[in-house]
């Protein structure tokens, strides 16, 4: 190689310095231009204590060539739970009223009469339905969501291994649609998924979906935590209580009761609801949530659901303000942050402590609520038959009221 003529010592050594950048940075880019977008993630996330436990002593391999010479996180993960992840495979009876085809056709309609004999003829049917599970305890003990299994006549449980066994209902609670299915293997080992904490969850974190959605066993797809904390009622469900990880990655029918994943292979989620008005957005139930009664569902138990009996909705000053400025409103609104009563429930706790329509809840407990479904969440956390105190306004006035909670049967409330 040949140096530029006439440079002085200070210019030479500048040229030198930067013909050394030039070919470090030429290095690195040859050397790491084919790694994945997560490698690089997964590279800053290296410890040097790590790298050091994994390298010689005296030459150090660099994370990148670590990276390329191991699986990805996702083939790890995967594989630390994957044969704990089953098909659920289900029959009901549906009976469907079938008009008669003689009654249905007009000359013997017109010969014998509405009356005459002739009406619907009850048949039943059988439907199959199929989702996922994953295996929560040696004794076979399998997590899945409840409309997965509810009014079922027949499960049945593949493994990954291909063993096969017939499933039985333990519990079911609908209201956060979760149950547990009971699986007698006669002594045979069974593989456990690790459950993780789903309050340690952030947005942003990897998401691994496990299943088998349209009948394709053992699916894995990726993605990240789009947000925390999402309502059933936005969500489009309002008949459930639960507080959804949102996740972009792909969830299809036939994915519902199969775990979330973390990057660690634990499972941080429970797959469960699937928009069709959206492209690319799937719901999972938090694993906090299945582990709080997930023992009482293996028993059998009914799971009670503390409830006021209202339909709520966040309120704001603006919406107040539109709402008083329509000539056709049917009420006037308090201007302020809360959640208005739509509807009072007859026959319910609320109707019983005196709630109307148009009040607005500003606090229950001493605690402020300007949204929805803070007052869900804090309604939910209390026992059933515990009294709240609950502040609201009405008109231009404020009132306290006592609330005594009930255990929730099927209606839509709060």
């Amino acid at each position: 190689m040949s140096f530029p003529k006439n440079l002085t010592a200070l210019s030479l050594r500048r040229w030198l310095r930067w013909l050394t950048s030039a070919a470090i940075a030429f290095l690195l880019t040859n050397s790491l231009w084919m790694l994945p977008a997560w490698a690089f993630s997964a590279v800053q996330e290296i410890s040097p204590p790590a790298l050091e436990q994994t390298a010689p002593t005296a030459v150090k391999q660099s994370p990148a060539a670590s990276i390329l010479s191991g699986e990805s996180f996702v083939a790890a993960a995967v594989r630390s739970v994957g044969s704990a992840v089953v098909r659920i495979d289900t029959e009901r009876t549906v009976t469907r009223n079938v008009p008669d085809m003689f009654y249905e056709d007009p000359f013997f309609r017109g010969s014998f009469g509405r009356g005459g004999g002739f009406q619907n003829i009850p048949q039943e049917e059988r439907l199959s339905g199929q989702g996922s599970g994953f295996i929560i305890s040696e004794r076979g003990d399998i997590l899945t969501n409840a409309h997965v299994v509810e009014g079922t006549d027949k499960v049945s449980v593949k493994l990954k291994d291909g063993r096969s066994f017939e499933g039985y209902v333990e519990g079911i609670d609908e209201i956060t649609d979760l149950a547990v299915v009971r699986i007698d293997t006669a002594g045979e080992p069974l593989p456990v998924a690790q459950l993780g904490n789903s309050d340690d969850v952030a947005v942003g974190d990897w998401a691994i979906a496990v299943g088998n959605p349209l009948g394709l066993d053992n699916t894995v797809t990726l993605g990240i935590v789009s947000t925390l904390k999402r309502s059933s009622t936005a969500v489009g469900i309002p008949d459930k209580r639960i507080d959804f990880i949102q996740t972009d990655a792909a969830i299809n029918p036939g994915n519902s009761g199969g775990p979330l994943l973390n990057a660690r292979g634990e499972v941080i989620g429970i797959n469960t609801a699937i928009r069709a008005d959206a492209m690319g957005i799937g719901f999972a139930i938090p694993i906090d949530k299945a582990k709080s009664i997930q023992a009482r569902l293996a028993k059998g138990e009914r799971i009670a659901h503390p409830y006021l009996g209202v339909q709520i909705a966040t309120l704001t000053p603006d919406m107040a303000k539109m709402n008083n400025e329509d000539p056709n409103s049917a009420i006037e609104l308090p201007v302020t942050d809360g959640v208005l009563v739509v509807r009072v429930l007859p026959n319910t706790p609320a109707a019983d402590a005196g709630l109307r329509r148009g009040d607005v809840i500003i606090e229950i407990g001493g605690q402020p609520i300007r949204r929805a479904d803070q007052l869900q969440s804090t309604v939910d956390e209390v026992k059933v038959g515990e009294a709240l105190q609950v502040t609201l306004k009405r008109g231009d006035r404020t009132q306290k009221l006592f609330v005594k909670t009930a255990d929730l049967s099927a209606q839509e409330s709060a």
